[in-house]
C-alpha cells in the first residue's frame, strides 16, 4: 500500500507518519508513505524520522497542480491533513486560512480524481459546528463555523461532499475535538502553557476560563483516522471525540500542578473575538460502526506530554524562537 499524507510535518500528521512508518496499525507492514508538507511555521521537519526505509519527503504546496498531477500516480490513498488551524492567526490573517484549507483540499480533490486515487481521507474539525450548550454534535448537525478558521474548514468539508456527490469521488470526512500531545507547536494551548511554565513565565488565560473543550490524545485521533481510512464509507462523517470535557481554567490549574507552579502564574487577558463557550461530541457512529474507542486517559496523556516538553527543550525553542533558534 502506497499512501500520500499531506501536512505529514505538522503536528497530527507527523504522528500519524510515524505510526504508519513503526507498525502500530494491523496491516501496514511494508507500507510507502510519502509526506508532502508546504514546511510553513507549523510544518516541521524534524517530527520526522531524518531516514527511514518507506517514506518519502515532498516539500510542496497542495495548490501545486503540476505537482500533484505528477506525485499522485501509484498511490492507493491519501489522508489530507495539510491546513491553517490557529484560531488567533485566522483572525489577524484570513484570506490565507481561506486560501489554504478551501482552495488547496479543491485542489488535492481535484488531482486525486484525476489521478484515480481510490481512497482518501479528509481531515477536519469539531469548530466547524459552531458552539453548543449542552448535549453533543452528531454528523447531521448544521455547521454553523465562528471563527475565519472554522469557516475555512467548514468549506473544506463541503467541496470533499461535493467530490463525493458529484464525480464519485471515495472520500471520507473526519471531525475531531482539540488534541494534545508531544510534538504539538507551542502557539496551541496545552504547549504554549507549559513551555512558559517551564521558562518561569506567566500563562495568558482568556477570560475567565470557561470556556469548555473535549481533549483527544493525538494518538487516539490518529487510530480513528486510519480507522476511517480503511473501513469507513464513502461520502460519510465520523465525528472523533476525546470524551473528557474540561474548562479551559481546569486544564491551567492541572497544568500548573504538573509543573510545580502557583496560581500567581496565571495571567488573566482580553476575550478572544468570537470566542466559542462550548464545543462536544457524539462520536456513537464511529465508534459502533468501526469499533472505535479512546485508550489513552487524559490524565495520562498530560502528564506525559508534560514530561516530553520538559524533556525536549531543544525541539520546542526552536519552535517558539524561530529567529533565535534558527
Amino acid at each position: 500500500m502506497k499512501v500520500l499524507v499531506t501536512g505529514g510535518a505538522g503536528f497530527i500528521g507527523s504522528a500519524y507518519v510515524r505510526a504508519l512508518l513503526a507498525g502500530v496499525y494491523p496491516g501496514t507492514e511494508g507500507i510507502q508513505v510519502t509526506v508532502l508538507d508546504k514546511l510553513t511555521y507549523a510544518g516541521n521537519r524534524a517530527n520526522l524520522p531524518e531516514h527511514a526505509p518507506g517514506m518519502e519527503f515532498v516539500h510542496g504546496n497542495v495548490l501545486d497542480q503540476t505537482l500533484l498531477r505528477e506525485l499522485l500516480p501509484g498511490h492507493d490513498a491519501v489522508v489530507h491533513f495539510a491546513a491553517e488551524s490557529h484560531v488567533d492567526r485566522s483572525l489577524d490573517g484570513p484570506a490565507e486560512f481561506f486560501r489554504t484549507n478551501v482552495s488547496g483540499t479543491q485542489s488535492l480533490l481535484e488531482a486525486c480524481l484525476r489521478a484515480d486515487v481510490g481512497r482518501v481521507v479528509h481531515v477536519s474539525t469539531d469548530e466547524v459546528y459552531g458552539s453548543i450548550d449542552e448535549g453533543s454534535w452528531t454528523e447531521e448537525s448544521p455547521l454553523l463555523p465562528n471563527s475565519p478558521y472554522a469557516a475555512s474548514k467548514a468549506g473544506a468539508d463541503l467541496a470533499a461532499r461535493a467530490y463525493w456527490r458529484t464525480f464519485g469521488l471515495d472520500v471520507s470526512i473526519t471531525r475531531c475535538s482539540n488534541n494534545y500531545g508531544p510534538y504539538q507547536h507551542p502557539e496551541k494551548l496545552i504547549p504554549l502553557f507549559v513551555t512558559n511554565l517551564l521558562e518561569g513565565r506567566q500563562v495568558p488565560l482568556y477570560g475567565a476560563g470557561r470556556n469548555i473543550r473535549e481533549w483527544l490524545h493525538v494518538d487516539d485521533h490518529c487510530r480513528a483516522v486510519h480507522l476511517v481510512l480503511t473501513r469507513g464509507r464513502a461520502g460519510e462523517v465520523y465525528n472523533v471525540g476525546g470524551g473528557d470535557e474540561r474548562t479551559n481554567l481546569a486544564i491551567t490549574e492541572r497544568l500548573l500542578e504538573l509543573c510545580g507552579a502557583g496560581r500567581g502564574m496565571i495571567r488573566r487577558v482580553a476575550d478572544r473575538q468570537g470566542h466559542d463557550l462550548r464545543y462536544a461530541l457524539d462520536d456513537t457512529k464511529i465508534r459502533t460502526e468501526l469499533g472505535y474507542a479512546p485508550r489513552v486517559g487524559f490524565d495520562d496523556g498530560l502528564g506525559r506530554t508534560v514530561s516530553w516538553y520538559r524533556d525536549n527543550p531543544d525541539w520546542w525553542k526552536a519552535a517558539k524562537y524561530p529567529g533565535e533558534h534558527s
